[in-house]
């Protein structure tokens, strides 16, 4: 057994190439998963420089200075993020205050109908089983109740943490955005010599991750702007809330819009009953995630790394699992990632040697 893990690992590990690209892996998760925490707001001032990087480059590319286009890219997104902030967060509010006002109303009536289940299938369904159902229900939603409660209370102490998100997060996005070539180089040097593969899977992922973080967010604007005004046309209450949910959970594959589901069906019922009108929200709903699936989403992430469903869900599980709402976020970018790795990894040394050969070989006669 020793002898064959030893082949294993001189025929993976023999290369320096490997082996440093090994250790990066392993130096990286352990700074995420010890430092993860205090590193938040660096990482979501990455994200927001991946977004905005676009378009920066375009401005400068037009002859604008890098300093001024990226004072200009930021004040504009910025300000757009305040607009939506004060046009959104109020209604968003509202409708949710109003919503959890409204469970009970909706618990009671879904009792009342569970109620009427033994007298219609006295065969199948047995009033003991309702009544023991509905208790362990009860005792739930009050252990729920009980959490929402601490968390909110608990959530006074963080608006500490959100002005250090404002203040803080808006300039090291400056900085990366106006001094990306610096960081680039700097990095690049404390990186090791044998870093072949390295540099393959970051260039890799580098292209990956600036098109998933773009893709993902004009995802949500996308099917949270549709699905609120579709809610609204057909006079469904908390159009705006359940329009919000919905953009948010493309956020997590497959997972997100069965989970989503749920509230949209319980408050078309409660509002519509078996009606028509219940139908016709359903069938909007399943049409706009349809489009996205088939549609919006090969269009957004064309150039992205095609992953099987199964590996997605694992990869959200995860991730999700380690890091919470940002390893949710960047699952498939990390699935992605342990792909590129397997890939570079699994190509023979003499390939890799012979086709950087080739197109250095290219390069030369292109020059010449």
């Amino acid at each position: 057994m020793l002898g064959v893990i030893g082949q294993w690992y001189k025929r993976k590990f023999s290369d320096p190439n490997s082996l440093m690209l090994l250790l990066l892996i392993i130096i990286s998760f352990a700074i995420l998963y010890v430092f993860g925490g205090i590193l938040m707001p660096v990482l979501v001032a990455i994200v927001i420089a991946y977004l905005l990087d676009v378009p920066v480059t375009k401005l400068e590319q037009m002859g604008i200075r890098r300093s001024l286009a990226t004072s200009f890219t930021l004040i504009v997104f910025f300000f757009m993020c305040f607009i939506t902030a004060v046009a959104l967060i109020p209604i968003i509010s509202k409708q949710s205050v109003n919503l959890i006002k409204e469970v009970p109303l909706i618990w009671n009536s879904a009792q009342l109908w569970l109620a009427t289940l033994p007298e219609k299938y006295p065969s199948v369904i047995e009033v003991t089983y309702i009544k023991s159902m509905m208790a362990g229900v009860n005792e739930r939603i009050v252990g729920v109740g009980e959490q929402v409660l601490s968390a909110s209370v608990s959530s006074i102490g963080n608006l500490a943490a959100l002005l250090i998100y404002i203040i803080l997060v808006p300039l090291m996005v400056f900085f990366m955005l106006n001094d990306k070539r610096f960081f680039i180089e700097s990095i690049s040097t404390l990186l090791p010599k044998e870093r072949r593969l390295i540099s393959q899977v970051g260039e890799e992922m580098n292209t990956q991750i600036a098109n998933y973080i773009r893709g993902k967010v004009i995802e949500i604007i996308i099917v949270g702007a549709v699905t609120s005004v579709a809610f609204t046309i057909l006079d469904l209450r908390f159009a705006l809330l359940l329009g919000v949910l919905v953009g948010f959970s493309v956020l997590i594959p497959y997972i997100g819009a069965a989970v989503v589901t749920i509230p949209v069906a319980i408050v078309a019922l409660f509002q519509f009953g078996l009606s028509a009108e219940f139908g016709y929200v359903m069938l909007v709903y399943f049409i706009i995630q349809a489009l996205d699936g088939n549609v919006l989403v090969p269009f957004l992430f064309s150039e992205a790394v095609s992953l099987h469903p199964l590996y997605i869900i694992i990869a959200v599980l995860l991730f999700g699992g380690l890091w919470g709402f940002w390893g949710v976020f960047f699952a498939i970018p990390l699935a992605t990632l342990v792909k590129a790795l397997i890939t570079a990894w699994s190509t023979p040394k003499r390939l890799t040697d012979e086709s950087s050969g080739t197109e250095v070989s290219e390069t030369m006669e292109n020059a010449s």
